[in-house]
């Protein structure tokens, strides 16, 4: 399947001022496929070293001596390793002892050669014992297929390409079609293996067992890397469906539990956040770059890193999600929030483009603006509308009365094709990806 980040993989190759490469992401969320694809593509040979139960890799890294690391592997693969024509790729890197660290003397004496390692970010952000080699890797972070990802995986390519270019014409053209497959989307989600059964037999119980596998495989994952939180992180964790069922989104850790106070509760939702299994989004106080400056960090949303599995999680029948378009306002609009959250986020490719999206709401008010979005180019108000009824008065009172003199523009994203007004855009939902890309947010 075609994955956006492999343009990213490209850049990092022909960079002649790489690094050792670290991929992030969750578990099952295409890594060690995309990186394969690189290699066999684009290098003469790929040598490939899972490191999970690997004998030979769990001695490899006995000292930082990196010639004979090479050596190494060069007779267990009988393969030359040669300068700008091979790919070393470490798979569960965090599975064995002094792997990482050792990227340090990788950048240090072998720089022009490309390592590239992978792992979950449970195992390796997360890791309790070892240090990382900061400045001495680049880093790449990898989410769940997007929609043009799963338009391209459903061999769309002339759609996908009018979304990426914004093609409003063609959109409004193809709009039932690209409707539906967003129907379609919003139930598989966008991991690989639930987008590839979808594709294959288009069996709704094939996909929830997919998606069945995958929880069940994050909750062992919890479990195996800390023992401290496990039962607050489930808590957390499981209360998320409920949390986004909510008029008001924020999160309460009263919800939690009766009574739950957010020290009983901080660790293991931060646990979650640095594992990359949700996404915490901040309260901004003022729509004024940089956002950050503003955040008030008592006040969040939480959303899912997948509107699939959140749509498992929460028991909502496949009929009722892939027939009509009860979908797109069902839970209170929350699997389309989660949905146009994933959008933006999977743009954030590197650390330094964290934490480019916030909420607004004002204390004592009923007004919130769903998302503050910060690209390179403009601050975008954003209201996100799960159906084609688009009052936002929310957002009309925030751009021209509470905010006037920053003279923003907004953005509302619904089920309606695309307008063009004077103080607001709307554009349909299919597009939010490629619409925040082109505000420079990937950049």
């Amino acid at each position: 399947m075609k994955r956006n980040i492999y343009a990213e993989l490209l850049k990092w190759k022909n960079n002649p001022k790489h690094k050792p490469l670290v991929l992030l992401g969750a578990r099952q969320v295409g890594k060690t496929y995309i990186v394969k694809e690189f290699g066999k593509n684009e290098f003469d040979n790929m040598l490939y070293i899972n490191c999970h139960n690997n004998k030979f890799a769990s001695g490899l890294f006995a000292d930082f001596n990196i010639e004979r690391i090479i050596y190494q592997i060069e007779q267990a693969y009988e393969c030359k390793i040669v300068i700008g024509k091979t790919l070393i790729f470490f798979d569960e890197i965090q599975e064995v002892e002094n792997g990482i660290p050792s990227l340090k003397y990788f950048c240090e004496e072998k720089r022009d050669l490309h390592v590239v390692v992978a792992g979950s970010m449970l195992g390796i952000s997360l890791r309790e014992n070892g240090s990382y080699p900061v400045g001495k890797v680049d880093d790449m972070r990898m989410y769940p297929m997007t929609y043009d990802e799963f338009l391209l995986a459903n061999n769309r390519d002339l759609l996908a390409e009018a979304v990426r270019k914004l093609d409003w014409d063609s959109m409004k053209l193809h709009f039932d079609t690209l409707t539906e497959y967003l129907r379609q989307y919003y139930f598989v989600g966008g991991m690989p293996e639930a987008v590839s059964i979808w594709i294959e037999n288009h069996s709704a119980a094939e996909v929830r067992k997919v998606q069945r596998a995958i929880l069940a495989n994050y909750s062992k994952d919890m479990g195996k890397h800390t023992k401290t939180e496990i039962a607050r992180i489930r808590q957390v964790w499981n209360s998320i469906p409920a949390q986004l069922a909510k008029e008001n989104k924020k999160f309460i850790f009263g919800a939690i539990k009766k009574g739950g106070r957010a020290s009983d509760f901080e660790k293991a939702l931060q646990w979650l956040a640095d594992a990359g299994l949700i996404y915490k989004i901040p309260r901004t106080l003022k729509p004024v770059e940089p956002l950050k400056f503003y955040a008030d960090e008592s006040a969040f949303k939480v959303y899912m890193l997948d509107h699939g599995l959140l749509a498992y999680m929460a028991g909502t029948r496949s009929s009722k999600m892939l027939l009509g378009m009860e979908v797109f306002s069902e839970f209170k609009g929350a699997f389309t929030e989660n949905f146009v959250l994933t959008q933006i986020k999977s743009l954030e490719l590197h650390d330094e483009m964290d934490k480019n999206v916030f909420y607004y709401s004002k204390d004592n008010s009923a007004m919130e603006v769903d998302f503050i979005v910060q690209g390179c180019n403009r601050i975008v108000p954003t209201e996100v509308k799960a159906e084609d009824n688009v009052h936002a008065k929310s957002l009309s009172t925030f751009i021209n009365y509470e905010f006037a003199a920053q003279k923003l523009k907004g953005l509302r994203i619904s089920m309606k094709p695309y307008i063009n007004q004077q103080w607001m855009e709307n554009i349909p939902l299919f597009s939010t990806e490629a619409f925040f890309a082109d505000e420079g947010l990937g950049i």
